[in-house]
C-alpha cells in the first residue's frame, strides 16, 4: 500500500511547466572518486532550479476562486521564478515580494517570467512578513517555499523520476536548505525504493537541520553564512523537519541517513569546477553542495564502486562571482597550499629558499622588508598530490624555516594575502571581521555609525558578488599611557557596545596566527 507521501507525489502536476530532467553520467569525477556517480540535471529547468516544482504543484491546485485572485510569495532567489512562471503559465497574477537589497540580475528574471516585483524591505524576513500581511489584507493566496505538503511533493517527482532512470542507485546526496527538496525525494525514496540512502548536505555556516537533528528540535542559527544563498536558511522548516523523520518502509531505519554531510566554501567552488570540467556548465553554490558532500564523504567512508546521484539543484549564479570561485577552487581542490615563512632578511635568501622547494610551482610570494633580521613571506606553492604533498612540504621546510601551514586560515585566504605590506606595531589595535549586507550604502552607514572616537587602523573589503560582504578591520581601542586600568577597561568595552549597536555580525580575532605574522 502506498504511503500518503508517494500518492501526492504521484499525483502531483507539474509537467506543464517541468521537463523530466535528465540522469547524466560524469565519468571524469566518477573515475577520480571510484565510484559511479550521475548527475541529476535540474539545473536545465525553464528557471535554471527545481523551484518550479513545487511552486507550480501547489498552485495549480487552488480552487479556481482562489487561483483568480492571485498568488504571493516572498522571494529573492529561485522560488521567485518558480512562482512567477507557474502564474504565467495559469494567467493569474503572481506578485513576488522581493528585499530592496536583491540583484536587478534576478527582479529582471521574474519581471520577464511575467511576475509583478514588489520591493520591501532590506531583508527576507521583513520581505516575507510584508508578503504574507498582504496576502491576509487582499484576498492573495501565500506560496511558501518549502514548508507546504504540497511543494514538497512537486519537489518528490525529482525521486520518482531519478529512481525509473536509475534502478541500481545506492545514494542520494541532496543540498539542504529550507528542506522542501529532500524531504519529497526521501520521503518518496523511503518507500519505494528503501535500499536506496539518501544523504543531506548542508553549508557548513548555515546547517540548520544538523542542528536540529543534534538538538531534537527545530533550533535556530544565530548567524547564516550566504555563500550558498540558495540554501542560507536560519531553519529547517516544520513540515520537512516531521517528514525527515520517518522510517522507511522495510524498517532499515530513517529515510535519512542519521549523518548529515557539511561542506565548506573551497569544497563548493571546487564542485562547481567539477561540475564545469564535466558538462560545461557554471552552477551556483547550492547547485554544487551535493556533489562536494559526495567527494566528503566517499573520502570519510571509503567507499568504492557505489552508483551515486548529486542533485544539482540550480544554477542562478551571478556572473561577478565567478572570480571569487576561481580564486578559491584551487584551494578546495588542494591544488594549492600557502604558508608563512620566516626567512633571513639578506641577499640570496629568496634564492635558498626556491631552491629547498626542489623545483616545486611558486604560485604567489609576497613579502615587504621591515628593517628586521628576519623576513616574513606568504607564499603559495602549486600541489599535484593534494594533502599528502602538502604535507610534505611543510616538512621539507621546517628542516630549515619557521613554517606554518595557513591553507585552512579563512582569514588568511580571504584577506591578508590582499594585505601584506608591513606590521602596524599599534599596541591598541583590536581585529576584527564584520559581515555585513552587500547594497548600497551598507559600509557607508557602518562607518558612521561606527564614529570618529575608534580610529580604523587596518581595513580590507573585496566585493565577490555574494549577498553580503566581509571586512577585515582593526580597530585602535584608545589606548595611551595616562589611562587608568578602569579607563581603558571602559574603551575597550565602548568598542565593542559600539559594534554590537551597529547590528552587523561581528567576531574578533585579534589573536589570528597570519595577523600575528605579517600585519601586528
Amino acid at each position: 500500500m502506498l504511503s500518503r507521501w508517494v500518492r501526492q507525489i504521484l499525483q502531483a502536476t507539474v509537467y506543464d511547466v517541468a521537463i523530466e530532467s535528465p540522469l547524466e553520467i560524469a565519468p571524469k569525477i566518477s573515475q577520480r572518486l571510484n565510484n559511479n556517480i550521475r548527475f541529476k540535471r535540474e539545473d536545465l529547468q525553464p528557471v535554471f532550479s527545481f523551484k518550479l516544482r513545487g511552486a507550480y504543484n501547489r498552485i495549480s491546485q487552488l480552487p479556481k476562486s482562489q487561483l483568480d485572485k492571485g498568488v504571493i510569495c516572498a522571494s529573492a532567489g529561485n522560488h521567485a521564478q518558480g512562482v512567477a512562471l507557474s502564474g504565467q503559465k495559469l494567467g493569474i497574477p503572481a506578485i513576488i515580494v522581493m528585499p530592496t537589497t536583491t540583484p536587478d540580475i534576478k527582479v529582471e528574471a521574474v519581471k520577464r517570467l511575467g511576475g509583478t516585483v514588489v520591493l520591501h524591505g532590506d531583508s527576507f524576513d521583513i520581505s516575507n512578513k510584508y508578503a504574507k500581511q498582504r496576502a491576509e489584507d487582499d484576498g492573495l493566496t501565500f506560496i511558501p517555499p518549502y514548508d507546504d505538503e504540497l511543494v514538497i511533493a512537486g519537489q518528490g517527482t525529482i525521486a520518482n523520476e531519478l529512481i525509473r532512470q536509475w534502478r541500481d542507485v545506492d545514494y542520494v546526496f541532496v543540498a539542504v536548505g529550507g528542506g522542501g527538496l529532500i524531504a519529497g525525494v526521501a520521503a518518496y525514496l523511503g518507500d519505494v525504493a528503501p535500499h536506496v540512502k539518501v544523504v543531506a548536505v548542508e553549508y557548513e555556516e548555515s546547517a540548520c537541520l544538523k542542528l536540529a537533528l543534534e538538538t531534537g528540535q527545530r533550533a535556530i542559527l544565530p548567524h547564516v553564512g550566504l555563500f550558498a544563498d540558495g540554501t542560507a536558511v536560519a531553519q529547517i522548516g516544520e513540515l520537512p523537519f516531521e517528514v525527515l523523520q520517518l522510517d522507511k518502509s522495510d524498517g532499515s531505519g530513517k529515510i535519512i541517513e542519521p549523518d548529515v554531510v557539511t561542506v565548506n566554501t573551497d569544497e563548493i567552488c571546487a564542485a562547481i569546477k567539477d561540475t564545469y570540467d564535466e558538462n560545461r556548465s557554471i552552477v551556483e553554490p547550492s547547485g554544487a553542495m551535493a556533489l562536494a558532500g559526495i567527494k566528503k564523504y566517499v573520502a570519510q567512508h571509503k567507499i568504492e564502486n557505489k552508483n551515486m546521484v548529486s542533485i544539482v539543484c540550480g544554477a542562478n549564479m551571478n556572473f561577478d562571482r565567478l572570480r571569487f570561485i576561481a580564486e578559491r577552487t584551487e584551494l578546495g581542490e588542494h591544488r594549492e597550499a600557502v604558508y608563512a615563512v620566516t626567512l633571513p632578511e639578506q641577499k640570496g635568501a629568496f634564492l635558498a629558499f626556491c631552491r629547498a622547494l626542489q623545483g616545486r610551482n611558486i604560485t604567489e610570494f609576497n613579502y615587504r622588508y621591515n628593517g628586521s633580521e628576519k623576513a616574513q613571506v606568504f607564499v603559495g606553492i602549486s600541489l599535484k598530490n593534494g594533502d599528502i604533498e602538502r604535507q610534505e612540504i611543510f616538512e621539507q621546510l621546517q628542516a630549515d624555516y619557521q613554517v606554518v601551514d595557513l591553507s585552512d586560515d579563512e582569514i588568511a585566504k580571504l584577506h591578508i594575502r590582499y594585505l601584506i605590506g608591513g606590521h602596524g606595531h599599534l599596541p591598541d589595535e583590536r581585529l576584527f571581521r564584520v559581515s555585513f549586507p552587500e547594497r548600497p550604502g551598507a559600509l557607508l552607514r557602518f562607518l558612521e555609525s561606527l564614529g570618529p572616537e575608534h580610529n580604523i587602523s587596518l581595513f580590507h573589503y573585496r566585493n565577490h558578488g555574494a549577498a553580503e560582504g566581509r571586512v577585515l578591520m582593526g580597530l585602535q581601542a584608545g589606548k595611551n599611557s595616562h589611562q587608568t586600568a578602569t579607563q581603558e577597561n571602559e574603551a575597550q568595552d565602548s568598542l565593542l557596545k559600539t559594534l554590537e549597536q551597529i547590528n552587523y555580525p561581528f567576531e574578533e580575532i585579534t589573536h589570528n596566527l597570519g595577523y600575528q605574522l605579517f600585519l601586528k
